[in-house]
């Protein structure tokens, strides 16, 4: 005997909670599936514990696609501003911590619980420990053979998140399905990841493991200017992590140490009024001696007083730290980041409904979509968008 419901939403994560609450809002029979124990567990780890909900600032510009304009719809229909209301609806307290990113006073358990809640007003029934064995098209919609038994819908809402952090229980289960009904998949890869580095970097640079510095990073045409956190196996911190969504492997990344000023002035004007300092000393007031000690190193920088440094010789010292190119081994991959770049093919859906063009009644809502925000709070809010879309018309 077949459950029967209007709408099935695969994914009990924030697109889907979310898109399935809107859906039964509208009267819909709703149930959520999911494989793992509990609902939300991205969530819940996010923001250290404390969920980024969105950005103040979201805006299509904020967002990585093979087609750019295709979020510009969804981010209209429902902006932040939407999103910020309804936690305000909901008593919790928040506070923004930098560049408009908003996060919770206490708890990522907050957003989880609005979520759950706006599913129980709505009558949304969800399903944990629910596998999905296989999909079929058929005349009224679709039919599910899971673990649960069989299901019958109209309308089929895939919300099951990209390739990041297997341990949360990722798969590849969206894009399967997306290619079981002729929708292609843009290639896929590890964003807002930590980048690792080539042994002889690492070995030197290892020794700096937990130092934090203000640092701008760029690779191809793109720069962010937040912290950088040296890490035992390379480099991360908001800075490294905006731009390895840009960075593809071979590429070189430029990162200056000292973005908010000239430090070349700075060495001028020390070699002046303190001559007989060491460069060690002059470049201690701006950054941890230790790594003073471990950057000149590296940089081959001789440790001596200002007064024995020529003119060429302080551009070498500035330009060492303000221009300091390496190549990247690689990432950390898919086990510590953030997000998934690339998924199913943005040509192939309604950018105004998130329905996929050849298969009536199909959706696909969140990361699984091509659309890829940076760091932020900017992919909750692409969750948060697509799934009200999609929840208008299912």
């Amino acid at each position: 005997m077949s459950i029967q419901r209007d709408v099935i939403v695969i994914g009990a994560g924030a697109a889907g909670l979310f898109c399935a609450a809107q859906a039964g809002k509208r009267g819909r029979k709703v149930e959520v599936l999911d494989h793992a124990k509990k609902v939300g567990r991205k969530i819940l780890m996010s923001g250290g514990g404390r969920c980024n909900f969105t950005n103040m600032y979201a805006g299509p510009e904020n967002f990585l696609s093979d087609n750019p304009h295709f979020c510009k719809s969804a981010l209209s229909q429902y902006s932040q501003w939407d999103f910020i209301g309804l936690v305000a609806e909901y008593g919790i307290a928040y506070h923004e911590k930098t560049l408009g990113q908003l996060f919770c006073d206490e708890s990522a358990k907050d957003i989880v619980n609005l979520l759950l809640s706006e599913c129980n007003n709505a009558k949304v029934k969800v399903t944990t420990h629910c596998d999905i064995i296989s999909v079929e098209k058929n005349a009224q919609g679709f039919t599910l053979h899971t673990s649960k038994g069989e299901y019958q819908c109209e309308s089929l809402v895939v919300a099951t998140g990209g390739l990041s952090m297997p341990k949360l229980g990722a798969s590849p289960f969206g894009y399967q399905l997306a290619e079981q009904f002729g929708l292609p998949v843009k290639p896929t890869r590890a964003g807002l990841v930590p980048f690792t580095l080539h042994e002889q970097d690492k070995d030197v640079l290892a020794e700096l493991s937990g130092v934090s510095v203000d640092a701008s990073a760029s690779c191809n045409n793109t720069s962010f200017n937040e912290s950088m956190l040296f890490t035992h196996r390379g480099l991360s911190g908001p800075s490294v992590l905006q731009i390895s969504s840009f960075w593809h492997g071979g590429d070189d990344v430029e990162f200056d140490l000292y973005p908010h000023g000239d430090l070349l002035e700075i060495l001028k004007s020390s070699a002046t009024k303190q001559p007989d300092a060491n460069l060690s000393t002059i470049l201690s007031q701006h950054y941890s001696k230790r790594m003073c000690s471990v950057l000149l190193a590296y940089f081959n920088l001789p440790n001596k007083p200002m007064k024995q440094f020529q003119g060429k010789q302080l551009e070498q010292v500035a330009d060492a730290f303000h221009q300091w190119r390496i190549k990247p081994n690689g990432t950390e991959g898919y086990r510590t980041a953030e997000v998934t770049l690339g998924g199913v093919d943005t040509d192939y859906l309604s950018s105004k409904t998130m329905q996929a063009k050849n298969v009536d009644g199909l959706f696909f809502i969140g990361e699984v979509v091509d659309v890829t925000g940076w760091l932020g709070g900017f992919n909750f809010q692409w969750a948060w968008s697509s799934a009200w879309v999609a929840g208008q018309h299912v």
